[in-house]
């Protein structure tokens, strides 16, 4: 997430704003019309220690465009080798998983261990992060190259395939956040088949309200989807236009 250091609060009711652990201790946006808190804490097994108060700003949000008053965002990866933890096999949290890559062994790092993991990494966003009622919310899955990657996009898609498949099975929505560079870079082309194909877009990286505005008619990050939130950065803040 392309977060800056906060200032002033804007005072008028207006776009929503997200925020995660690099605004705990710091003043918050006011008068957003939504919120969308990242769980994480800059890594995709990592918990915000500031995620509980966070949230009860983003409840705080007035809810008058087409998203949701609270959101949430999580960070992702696919980082093989270069982790603490990779999946031995299609179980996690007591589930034997429906893997759509076959058997992960933990041998590899193709695209069944990279779906376990993404899998895995959603199951404890969703249970052991402090995140009441899980199903409840809309799960943006955050998605830059600050992270760790595989150099295979198939396996990246797979990871990301993951994640969804484990917030579908608790009702939860989901939904892409990146720029298109990001996006190309890490997850290449998701092809029709792919449940990334028509998840929703959220595009980072417009410079104003104007140009949010405007984004929400940019291509979306997948051939099947639709652009329905823009950020941009203002006054130190992290603002959003809802598209819907």
């Amino acid at each position: 997430m392309l977060h800056t250091l906060p200032a002033e609060a804007a005072t008028a009711a207006g776009p929503g704003n997200d925020v995660s652990w690099p605004q705990c201790g710091k003043a918050l946006p006011k008068g957003q019309t939504f919120g969308i808190v990242g769980v994480n804490n800059g890594l995709a097994n990592t918990t915000n220690p500031c995620l509980a108060a966070e949230l009860s700003w983003a409840a705080s949000s007035t809810g008058t465009t087409g998203q949701p008053k609270a959101a949430l965002y999580v960070n992702t990866g696919n980082p093989g080798s270069a982790g603490s933890w990779w999946p031995k096999s299609n179980t996690y949290g007591g589930t034997t998983v429906a893997n759509p890559y076959g058997q992960c062994t933990g041998g590899s790092f193709g695209a069944a261990c990279s779906y376990m993991y993404g899998y895995a990494k959603a199951y404890d966003d969703a249970n052991i992060r402090g995140v009441s009622n899980p199903g409840s919310y809309t799960w943006w899955l955050d998605v830059e190259t600050g992270n760790s990657w595989s150099a295979d996009k198939a396996a990246n898609r797979a990871d990301l395939e993951g994640m969804m498949a484990y917030f579908a099975s608790i009702g939860a929505t989901s939904g892409l956040y990146s720029t298109s560079s990001q996006w190309s870079q890490i997850a290449g082309t998701a092809p029709a088949s792919s449940p990334l194909y028509t998840a929703r877009s959220w595009l980072a990286g417009a410079s104003s309200l104007a140009s949010a505005k405007r984004m929400c008619a940019a291509a979306p990050l997948t051939g099947g989807s639709r652009v329905t939130l823009t950020q941009y950065v203002s006054g130190g803040f992290d603002y959003d236009y809802s598209c819907v």
